[in-house]
């Protein structure tokens, strides 16, 4: 069956990697809406308007949300959905997917994560390139685990969090919503409290000396 048009909102890098991947998905006619006026082009495609543009395709086009911002990001396609526009879930083929895992709605999956038996995925996620998350996590709605993170085993990330590149978030462990891993970090046990947390193991930030 022919793949309707797919409109990407956010014409960044972000954006040219998803666009690569919904080629991949078998998507053919890709175009994009930014807020910046000034863009053209992202990659080889064109940016047709803004983000208020976005009724013209309702009926006619699927949408995806390439946006880092998780609050934007939720902004945006929860007006998608009040408009009644088909928003699509993106994932790489060559990443690797339990067939008991969950992925939401809106989330993209990247080339060489991997995702492990009965993990949930939230909507309006980012699982980037060569992430991986194990057995039984649960990354909730709008987090970013980032290029090269890992989550172990029963991991739960709350909503918005976002764990930075080549982060590691230890067995059973539960980080709450709104909070920033620092790249590189290792969180070794459970964060209740909103913040940005660095080093090895982990720690908030405004608390170093």
């Amino acid at each position: 069956m022919e793949h309707k048009k797919l409109v990407i909102i956010g014409a960044s890098g972000h954006g040219k990697v998803c666009a690569e991947i919904a080629v991949r998905c078998g998507f053919e006619k890709i175009l994009f809406l930014d807020d910046d006026s000034s863009l053209t082009f992202c990659g080889r495609y064109p940016v047709a308007g803004t983000v208020t543009d976005s009724d013209k395709y309702i009926e006619t086009a699927s949408f995806f949300t390439a946006i880092g911002n998780s609050h934007i990001r939720e902004r945006i396609m929860r007006k998608l959905e009040e408009d009644g526009g088909e928003i699509t879930t993106l994932v790489h083929p060559d990443a690797v997917i339990s067939e008991s895992a969950v992925i939401g709605y809106g989330s993209v999956v990247m080339a060489g994560a991997v995702i492990n038996a009965d993990a949930i995925i939230g909507k309006g996620c980012i699982i980037n390139t060569a992430a991986s998350v194990d057995h039984d996590c649960v990354v909730e709605d709008y987090c970013h685990i980032s290029v090269g993170s890992h989550l172990a085993g029963t991991v739960h990330t709350g909503k918005h969090t976002w764990i930075g590149a080549g982060a590691v978030v230890s067995n059973n462990v539960t980080v709450c919503g709104e909070c920033m891993i620092g790249a590189g970090a290792v969180v070794v046990r459970d964060i209740n409290e909103i913040g940005t947390y660095a080093g090895i193991p982990a720690k908030r930030m405004d608390t170093m000396t």
